[in-house]
């Protein structure tokens, strides 16, 4: 028997009736059984699930083996003994109160196979109310890796591996923690790994949250398992990472999201625990968080630490209850704008019995930024964006807001005034309207012909964004995400006069997937050939001396009398042309060829707009020649069946009264 493509590994321990749906997601998974082997370690279950599962395998014994152990306290072991059994190119750890989307590992074998990676995650989505990090699931990622993405804020193992890379490496789950197993497992992997894939854009992997609270993380309570596995942890970056960006980057995750969770856990503590596990946090946390990390934290994080590495007990369970109950509010943190910084007004700002340095509430950089377009148009070689931006919680004072135009492969930049406009109760709908924004519109009209310094904009992507400048703070945001629903999201292209000798292709189009705007200008994606569509030419059914070409042209405009057809004489010497002409209220046009301008020989046909040409399609091969009079003499078109096949071409000529009466003759 071949072996399998899959290895699915469900540890389970007391899953009922969870343990049903996750077997059935398997089994129903469009990659086909025979790519699929399903290995249940069923962890000395008392719920019915070792009989449940023994169930499932009796009606699919070739694809699926049971194991039956003694309970061994953790998803580790039952995890490891799957392991080892497994014979999978890939193997996948399921959880069995989850389940998988039908298409979820044939998406995540596919992206593995094409770029040679090791690990392959999944997009998450969380299911009665369960959170799940979601910031690696914005957008695909081919390959990368532990640095350069934020997969490390997703250590748990529920994630496509390929096997022989586990097995070379030697990785398998620590046995001993109560809780956090399963991240020293991944990490490794992390770190190890030759290439990491993400599949963002399908819901691969529905993780439940259990009413009966049986997540082992839900089930878990006090800080103190959270203070045995951390260390490991801590331990693992100092070991296998060196100092550096690299290792700050690992960091930031344990000192964040960790440290939070375990203070939400030690609050809950009586008071002897909470000061002896405070102190046991400071010394763990203190190799790992130095102030050169500090512009990777949020203010909340460097506050939260600060209070930790002093041991400020109480500070640190007032500054929990504050964001338990920030959690739970619709109204943002107010802040103090000064010297071109903002600072938070968390707990303890510029007590001067807590000394807490202003640097923990510096959240210039982390404010948020809101914007809205409802205009964008090109009219002409004139760019014309209306809408408002604005920085949260920052009123709208001392307002310098700017269109900013970079050119996305050069860097070149431009930067372009706007008027400010009025926005009155601009803010009233968020933070219960504590917050407004009055002078937050902008208006631009950018001049495409002189926005370049004067002179017109060269060809390449130039990127729109707004530098939002309000008392003293500036920040850049791209726009166009946030638009009125009547703009469109599809490309717009015009043809423009007077922006260079030749006519110029500009495109307004917003990008995939954030939705921003961008103008290119020269056809860098949007070639105008791809506007321009033609019909099988056709003689004329009222008028034998016409040939009409119908097409339909989908650009948003172009100059003047400046589409039109061509015929030129075989020999090159003359050139007839044909107005395109509109069809009222549509893309389509309708260009008539009078055949009696067209002298005695042979004419081939193409479309031209501006500097932009195409040929028109051959008349059909059967098409009968025409024929009309024209100052008493009859003349003939017919196809010219000798061309290149690809490209209109008709002779035209004279019809001999006499030569055809011969041939009649001789017949």
């Amino acid at each position: 028997m071949a072996d399998p493509t899959v290895s699915v590994i469900i540890a389970a321990y007391n899953a009922m009736p969870y343990v049903t749906r996750c077997i059935n997601s398997v089994i129903e998974q469009s990659i086909g059984r025979n790519a699929l082997e399903v290995i249940v370690v069923n962890d000395g279950s008392t719920d019915g699930t070792a009989e449940e599962v023994d169930r499932i395998a009796s009606t699919h014994a070739d694809l699926i083996r049971v194991i039956h152990q003694k309970n061994s306290g953790g998803p580790s072991a039952p995890r490891n003994v799957g392991l080892t059994h497994a014979r999978g190119k890939f193997v996948f750890f399921l959880d069995a109160d989850d389940y998988l989307g039908p298409e979820a590992l044939e998406r995540m074998v596919g992206m593995a196979e094409e770029n040679g990676t090791d690990i392959v995650l999944g997009k998450m989505v969380g299911v009665g109310g369960r959170g799940l990090p979601m910031s690696m699931f914005k957008s695909n990622q081919p390959k990368t890796d532990v640095f350069h993405s934020r997969v490390y804020w997703a250590l748990n193992p529920l994630k496509l591996f390929r096997r022989d890379f586990l097995e070379r490496h030697g990785l398998r789950f620590p046995t001993g923690l109560p809780i956090g197993e399963d991240q020293p497992f991944t990490a490794m992997a992390y770190l190890r790994a030759s290439g990491i894939s993400v599949v963002a854009d399908y819901d691969c992997l529905f993780c439940t949250l259990r009413e009966d609270g049986g997540n082992t993380t839900v089930r878990t309570k006090g800080a103190e398992p959270r203070l045995r596995f951390l260390p490991h942890m801590i331990d693992l970056l100092l070991e296998h990472v060196p100092p550096g960006p690299d290792r700050d980057h690992l960091a930031h995750r344990h000192l964040t999201v960790e440290v939070q969770q375990l203070l939400g856990h030690l609050a809950r503590e009586p008071r002897p625990q909470q000061e002896k596990h405070l102190a046991r946090l400071a010394e763990i946390i203190d190799p790992l968080w130095h102030e050169g990390m500090n512009d990777r934290l949020s203010a909340m994080a460097r506050l939260r630490l600060h209070l930790v590495r002093h041991r400020m007990l109480d500070e640190v369970l007032e500054l929990v209850e504050f964001e338990r109950e920030l959690a739970h509010s619709k109204v943002a943190t107010p802040v103090l704008v000064e010297g071109g910084r903002a600072y938070a007004r968390y707990p303890f700002f510029r007590d001067p019995a807590r000394a807490v340095p202003d640097a923990c509430y510096d959240v210039t950089d982390q404010l948020g930024v809101r914007h809205h377009v409802h205009r964008a148009e090109l009219r002409g070689t004139t760019l014309h964006l209306a809408g408002h931006a604005y920085l949260h919680r920052v009123e709208t004072r001392d307002v310098t807001t700017h269109l900013l135009l970079r050119e996305r492969n050069r860097g070149t930049e431009y930067r372009l005034p706007v008027t400010h406009t009025p926005t009155p109760h601009l803010g009233t709908d968020e933070d219960q309207g504590r917050y407004t924004y009055d002078h937050a519109g902008f208006d631009a009209t950018v001049d495409l012909a002189t926005a370049a310094n004067g002179t017109p904009l060269p060809d390449g992507l130039w990127d729109i964004s707004l530098t939002i400048g309000t008392q003293g703070i500036t920040r850049e945001v791209r726009i166009g995400s946030k638009r009125a629903e009547h703009l469109p999201n599809t490309p717009t292209t015009h043809l423009l006069t007077g922006l260079g000798d030749q006519p110029r292709a500009v495109t307004l189009y917003t990008t995939k997937p954030h939705g921003n705007y961008t103008l290119d200008i020269g056809e860098n994606k949007h070639p105008v050939r791809r506007h321009l569509t033609l019909d099988t030419p056709r003689w004329s059914a009222g008028e034998p001396s016409e040939l009409v070409v119908k097409g339909r042209c989908t650009l948003a405009a172009w100059p003047q009398d400046a589409l039109v057809a061509v015929l030129t004489a075989g020999d090159g010497t003359a050139d007839e042309v044909f107005p395109a002409v509109p069809v009222a209220h549509t893309d389509a046009f309708t260009v008539h060829i009078d055949l009696r301008r067209l002298t005695a020989g042979l004419w081939r046909g193409e479309l031209r707009l501006g500097p932009w040409s195409m040929p028109l399609p051959p008349l059909p091969q059967d098409a009968p020649p025409t024929k009309w009079r024209h100052r008493g003499l009859r003349w003939y078109a017919k196809p010219e069946t000798n061309g290149n096949g690809k490209q209109l071409a008709v002779r035209v000529g004279r019809v001999r009264l006499v030569r055809g009466a011969v041939r009649r003759l001789a017949r």
